[in-house]
């Protein structure tokens, strides 16, 4: 029997607790930082609430812990089988993403997600800790880091340093695709160490 995977909410109550804690920021410290209301960070911590990309993101860089220490439970074992259609989809502005596995490697931490760049509006991000790495499996991609653009089609692979503000369009309808995200265990925005989270 295959175990029942806590929801995004669920998962997020409990890592934004442990994450906030360990930094040892305060609730109005962290809405003052990160631009969210007491309320709504108050709602999250309970469990409540809708995430979305923004926010997560936002918590992410604010916390400086990866994306994943915030919506990861840990699982483990010899075969691991993540279907699609039973992860839950975390929606942004113009992106739906499934948080699919984290894997640690030694002094390296990856998060994979499925993700759709649903056409209807950028997604912009303000930059984060890690490195990102897309791979386009189908539909056209326009990818702005620091000031430039490149456009990519299925097949094609960018890679970049997700500290900087991006920003993802679909060109012509919805673009499928995989994102990696990259960490050293240690990094923070700043590139300086922090000591990990631990689950």
């Amino acid at each position: 029997m295959e175990d029942e995977t806590p929801s995004i909410r669920d998962m997020l109550a409990v890592n934004l607790r442990a994450a906030r804690a360990a930094r040892g920021i305060s609730l109005s410290e962290l809405s003052r930082r990160s631009g969210i209301g007491k309320a709504t960070l108050s709602q999250l911590e309970s469990g409540g609430g809708n995430p979305t990309i923004e926010t997560v993101f936002s918590l992410s860089r604010v916390l400086e812990v990866a994306i994943s220490d915030l919506l990861d439970h840990r699982a483990g074992g010899a075969l691991t089988v993540v279907r699609g259609a039973d992860v839950e989809v975390l929606s942004g502005e113009g992106v739906d993403l499934r948080p699919l596995r984290r894997i640690e490697t030694g002094e390296g931490v990856f998060e994979v997600y499925d993700q759709v760049v649903r056409g209807d509006a950028p997604q912009r991000s303000q930059g984060h800790v890690g490195i990102e790495h897309t791979v386009v499996q189908s539909g056209s991609l326009k990818v702005e880091v620091a000031g430039r653009t490149v456009e990519v089609g299925p097949g094609d692979y960018v890679a970049f340093d997700a500290r900087e503000p991006h920003c993802y369009t679909a060109s012509d309808g919805p673009v499928h695709s995989v994102l990696l995200l990259q960490y050293r265990a240690d990094e923070r925005l700043d590139g300086r160490p922090h000591p990990v989270m631990k689950g």
